[in-house]
Formats: C-alpha cells, sequence, structure tokens
C-alpha cells in the first residue's frame, strides 16, 4: 500500500494538485465495485463497497460511514490512513472540505465522478479535473449480455423505449449512463460475474431510434449524438461524459427509467415472490446446516450457502455474503469468512445474503442464528431488534409516507428500548430491484428518504443493533408496498429461542403471529 501511496503522491505533483480525491467507483460509477477495479482499495487495503479517500502529501483519509466503522479499523494501515467515522446523515464532502486548507487545489478524476458530485464539490473547494487518478486498476470487464425474458419483466424493451421516445422532440434525445436504467430498458442482464447483474453500457434514444453501446463501441458513443439538445442526469453521468456533450447537455426534470424500474410491474414482483420462496428456502437449510453439523466455520457456511442458493436456482449471488460469528457480527459489512472462526455450542452467527435468479432482480435477507442455547443478552438484543421491525413493518401508510419517517419511526422504538453499549449506526433500509441497492426508495435520515412511497416500490427493512465487544443483531425482510400497505417477500421464520415474548407488547404478538416462529 505504501508504494501505492508514493506513485500517487507522484501523480499529484505531476499534476499540480495538493490534494487528490480516491474514489471507490470506477467509470461506470459502480457502487459494488470489482476490487480490481476500486482504486480506493488499491490505495487503502480497505474493501468495502462504499467511502471514498482524500490523498495529501503528508496525509491520507478514508470516509466510511456507520457500516464500515470496525472493518475499516480492521483493514487499513493506521500508520499511512487516517478513518474518518462519518454519523448518520453527515456529509462525506464537508468532512473532506474541513480538511483542505483554502485555496488548495484538489484532483477529481472526471470519469469516477457524477457531475453532479463534481459541482458539490466545486462550491466547497477547488477542483482540477483529470482523467485519471494515477491509480493502476483493471480494465472493465464486459461480460456476457444475456436476455430476460419480457413476461418477467412486464414490458418488453421496445414498449419502455417508446415510451420515452414520446415525449422527445425531433432535435432531442436522451442518454442514459447509470447502468440500471440502461440494464431495465433493454431487459438485458451479465451473469457471468458475481454480485451484480447489471451489464456495462450506455444508451441514446432519440424520438425515432435507440442504440445500445457495449464493449468497444462504447468508447465512440458520443459519436453517434446528432441531436441539438441530450438530456441527461447529472447524478448519474460522469464528469468526463458531460463534459464531452459540451453545450447540448441539458439535465432532465425527471429520469424517466428511473421512474419506471423504481416502480415494479406486477410481473416484476411475482417474480421477485418466486425468487424470495427460493432464497427463503436457501436459508432456511443453512440454518439446520449449522444446528446439525459440528466443527464448521465461517468460511464452511459461506461455502455451503453459495451451494445451496445454486441448488434452489440461483444463477449469482447479488452481493458477498456476510458470515460472521460472535464479535464478527458488530461488523454490519463483515465479509471475510475465516477458516478460523469456528462455531462453537453458543455461538451467534448473522448471515446476510442474496442472490439473482432468471429475473434479473437482487433478493437481500438478514437472519441471525445461535447454534445450542442463547444467552440472556442474546434474547435481549434480538428481541429489541425484533420489536423495530415490528414496529416499522406495521407503520401505517398514506401517500405522503416516505421512507425518512419509517426510519424515524424505528429509531424511536430503538430509544425507548435503549440497550447500553448497543447501536444502530446505519439506515433502516434501502430500496432493491436490478441492483441490491436502489434509489429511491431509501428508508434512512438522509433527504433522498424523503421521496414518497408509492405501490409496487420494494425496499429493505433491516433494523439492527452491534457492540463490538460482543455481537450484533440484524433482522431483514424485503418488503414491497401493495395498496398502501407494506408486504413482506420474505418469509423466513424467527428464532423462537431467541425471542423473549415478556419484551413484546400484546400488539407486536399480534403482528409476529403473522410470521412463522420456530
Amino acid at each position: 500500500m505504501e508504494n501505492a501511496i508514493s506513485k500517487a503522491r507522484a501523480f499529484m505533483k505531476s499534476e499540480k494538485v495538493d490534494f487528490l480525491i480516491v474514489n471507490s467507483t470506477n467509470e461506470f460509477l459502480v457502487e459494488y465495485n470489482e476490487l480490481g477495479e476500486n482504486a480506493r482499495y488499491k490505495l487503502t487495503g480497505f474493501s468495502g463497497s462504499t467511502g471514498d479517500c482524500l490523498l495529501g502529501f503528508d496525509k491520507l483519509y478514508l470516509f466510511v460511514d456507520g457500516r464500515y466503522h470496525i472493518q475499516a479499523d480492521l483493514e487499513v494501515n493506521p500508520g499511512c490512513v487516517t478513518v474518518v467515522k462519518l454519523s448518520s446523515g453527515q456529509s462525506q464532502l464537508t468532512e473532506m472540505a474541513k480538511r483542505i486548507p483554502a485555496n488548495s487545489i484538489v484532483g477529481v478524476c472526471a470519469r469516477k465522478n457524477s457531475e453532479a458530485r463534481v459541482e458539490a464539490m466545486e462550491k466547497q473547494f477547488k477542483v482540477k479535473l483529470l482523467n485519471s487518478d494515477g491509480i493502476e486498476t483493471d480494465a472493465p470487464d464486459f461480460g456476457e449480455i444475456e436476455d430476460v425474458p419480457d413476461v418477467m419483466c412486464g414490458f418488453s424493451s421496445d414498449e419502455k423505449i417508446a415510451q420515452i421516445q414520446k415525449t422527445l422532440q425531433l432535435n432531442e434525445s436522451i442518454l442514459f449512463t447509470n447502468l440500471e436504467d440502461v440494464s431495465y430498458l433493454y431487459n438485458k442482464r451479465d451473469f457471468s460475474k458475481p454480485y451484480s447483474a447489471k451489464i456495462k453500457g450506455k444508451a441514446l434514444v432519440t424520438k425515432h431510434s435507440a442504440t445500445l453501446f457495449t464493449g468497444e463501441k462504447i468508447k465512440d458513443f458520443d459519436k453517434y449524438i446528432t441531436s441539438d439538445v441530450v438530456y441527461i442526469d447529472k447524478s448519474t453521468i460522469s464528469a468526463y461524459d458531460y463534459a464531452l456533450l459540451g453545450k447540448k447537455a441539458r439535465q432532465i426534470k425527471e429520469n424517466p427509467a428511473l421512474l419506471m424500474r423504481t416502480v415494479k410491474t406486477d410481473s416484476e414482483i411475482e417474480h421477485l415472490k418466486s425468487a424470495f420462496a427460493r432464497t427463503d428456502k436457501t436459508m432456511y437449510a443453512i440454518r439446520d446446516f449449522i444446528e446439525n453439523t459440528e466443527n464448521i466455520s465461517e468460511y464452511d457456511i459461506d461455502k455451503k450457502l453459495e451451494e445451496l442458493f445454486r441448488e434452489f436456482g440461483a444463477k449469482i449471488l447479488s452481493f458477498k455474503s456476510i458470515v460472521a460469528h460472535n464479535q464478527n457480527s458488530a461488523l454490519a459489512h463483515y465479509s471475510k469468512s475465516s477458516n478460523d472462526e469456528i462455531i462453537k455450542d453458543g455461538s451467534l452467527v448473522l448471515i446476510d445474503c442474496g442472490a439473482y435468479y432468471e429475473g434479473g432482480l437482487a433478493t437481500d435477507i438478514t437472519r441471525v442464528f445461535v447454534k445450542g442455547e442463547p444467552t440472556d443478552m442474546h434474547r435481549r438484543v434480538y428481541t429489541t431488534v425484533l420489536k423495530v421491525f415490528l414496529n416499522a413493518f406495521n407503520f401505517k401508510t398514506s401517500t405522503e409516507t416516505s421512507g425518512f419517517d419509517i426510519d424515524s419511526c424505528a429509531r424511536k422504538v430503538f430509544e425507548e428500548n435503549k440497550l447500553e453499549g448497543f447501536v444502530f449506526n446505519h439506515g433502516l433500509g434501502h430500496g432493491i430491484g436490478i441492483n441490491v441497492h436502489e434509489a429511491p426508495p431509501n428508508l434512512s435520515l438522509n433527504e433522498i428518504a424523503k421521496t414518497s412511497l408509492k405501490n409496487n416500490m420494494c425496499f429493505t427493512i433491516e433494523p439492527g443493533l452491534y457492540n463490538k465487544e460482543h455481537f450484533g443483531v440484524r433482522l431483514e425482510n424485503s418488503c414491497y408496498l401493495e395498496n398502501g400497505k407494506i408486504k413482506s417477500f420474505t418469509n423466513m421464520c424467527y428464532e423462537k429461542k431467541l425471542i423473549d415474548f415478556d419484551m413484546l407488547t400484546a400488539e407486536e404478538k399480534v403482528w409476529l403471529e403473522s410470521f412463522e416462529v420456530i
């Protein structure tokens, strides 16, 4: 890592910048970026899905949210990297700006930052756009593209594109650079690599044509643009592509592909019900494996879990499974699955996992098990988290209800049932779709969570409590809104031996009857 830092500082010197922002994303701005394409990982060794760096000539800062506070401390060399731990709702850019002296020039890779993010940076410090961040990473792999049957999507690609074309004039076009948008519009997926089913590409839609750019063709996409006006989404187009468009670029008021894909069709809802039924079967089977198999490790469970997913029809995992034993479960995004962590009588195991099936939409679930008999502390924490889930799941929604409202409800219940030393340090949930994290919807304290929920929006509810000295408990159901009521895709049971029923109110006990308890 020290060699990578030295090379990056030499690059900064050649580019005449005082600081360099190093991103976790690749040129497609994806969240779950492969580590080989992740410059931030190459620089720090931190493997979390999100979190960027600010590199100076005498300091290297890594900014991480609550999911990664513990993991970052474990993975980075504190002699080289200072971890900045962001609290819920705290802005990464604001915290970066506090560490940048006035009049400093900050180098930013135009290919790895959205135009909207660059504009936000420019309000806080002096930015110099660069074509590279100077860190050697793997070239993007375009994988193997295949079609999803229209019957699972609800609309054909032609029908989706026709809806967009109705909104355009002859001299107008829309450029889609977000991979979920492109995959959605063309009903295509790539199942050749783990943890993502999105295809890598861009799409240009005009009044009478639509062009998909992938592979080598993607380099020349701008040569196909003949319209006077090109609508883009500044939050998803890279600053590099935005600059290519020049004066033709116009910010679109609402991204039509985003509006369509975040409200699922009835066909997509039915596919997700089928996908989660198979995910539940996987979880029941891994539950039995843990309870009935001796001398197994986190690694053994992780490998068995993937085998079971495939046995029940999964094409690939939707993200790297979290199999976390005892104290490791306090790391919200622990991903090591060690051979040295042996499950014994009384061991607590948290499993957060999901998969893609033939319809190309992600599943996501978290459950906690204890081999043998749990402790009183296990029961108290598990039951508290279950109480929060039940209250959030049964939140009385209206047409104005947002994820922010449901998240606030969850935090109120946590506050009323405080457990000393245990913290809830992440958002309550996120949207799910082509990507395992999708927004909107969002359930958190962030501004994006204030978007009203709509029928057929799909999202997780996943409260958790964590104490690094003991363990963590997170219970996650993937849900959807139907006729203004929250419904659960997930039907995996809750653990009867981990529930202290005396801690539940009469109403919570009634709510729990909707779910299997074994």
